[in-house]
């Protein structure tokens, strides 16, 4: 793998500003879909619509749209003949992203119960997004990124990973609640409740969100930082779409719950 990509760059300088300029058209694709999502929802799941192409079984989109966040990752380390993945800060960043993504690919798609086909178009999207930064966030991490001996014991990568550990656990429990609102033969959308329910609708949405802002603050680069914030703008639109939904469908729902951060807004 090292020796094909080697083959591809003429210096690992010009790699690094291949993967550089990477991390910068994410942020431009932030830009746009972030005006794109101010006119419509990201259409999977209750927001789906055959406009976007035909439907594609839940499970199968989520199990094959976000297994190359994995495998493309692990295939890059098992080749890497880099001594960056050695470090103790880069392998503890690089262990972030595979442990999210190995809950994500190979764990989560078997626990759905039930869920709505996915369109193409979004099922392609996603996976596109995670093949793409699998190989920047891991290449970078594996090859480029230099960080100080003591960099793990620096204010900024304590907190980052505090954070990441956070948002991951609440990710993990939200999807929990989600999983288990119905019981066995019952249909129809229910109210969630527990966890970071009680403060906000969308509280899978805040726990990934807060995952790879710690993760971008420990990492510290601009590659970290562009996948914090291509997520804060999809799924904080997801998030707010979920609260208005559940306004206009429960005349109880809780009015004091907010729609992504608790307390705010």
């Amino acid at each position: 793998m090292d020796s094909l990509l080697s083959a591809l760059f003429s210096s690992p300088e010009e790699e690094l500003y291949v993967l550089d300029c990477m991390a910068y058209f994410m942020i431009l694709m932030a830009v746009c879909t972030f005006v794109s999502l101010l006119f419509n929802d990201v259409p999977y799941g209750r927001y789906a619509s055959s406009t976007y192409g035909f439907p594609v079984n839940a499970k199968l989109a989520w199990f094959v749209q976000e297994l190359p966040a994995f495998l493309l990752p692990v295939c890059l380390l098992m080749w890497a003949s880099s001594a960056r993945s050695s470090h103790l800060a880069n392998q503890l960043l690089i262990a972030m992203f595979l442990c999210h993504y190995t809950q994500r690919s190979l764990i989560y798609p078997f626990l759905i119960r039930g869920g709505k086909p996915t369109p193409f178009l979004p099922f392609f999207l996603a996976l596109v997004f995670c093949m793409y930064n699998g190989f920047m966030q891991i290449r970078y991490l594996s090859h480029y990124a230099e960080y100080p001996a003591d960099w793990v014991m620096h204010p900024c990568f304590i907190a980052g990973c505090a954070l990441w550990l956070f948002g991951w656990l609440t990710n993990l429990h939200s999807d929990h609640i989600l999983r288990n609102l119905r019981r066995p033969g019952e249909s129809g959308y229910k109210i969630p409740r527990g966890g970071m329910f009680e403060y906000v609708s969308g509280a899978n949405f805040f726990g990934e969100i807060t995952e790879w802002a710690g993760f971008a603050l420990a990492g510290q680069s601009v590659h970290s930082t562009a996948f914090a914030i291509f997520t804060v703008v999809v799924l904080s639109s997801r998030a707010f779409a979920h609260h208005k939904w559940y306004l206009g469908k429960f005349e109880d729902y809780p009015k004091d719950r907010k729609a992504l951060i608790p307390f705010l807004i």
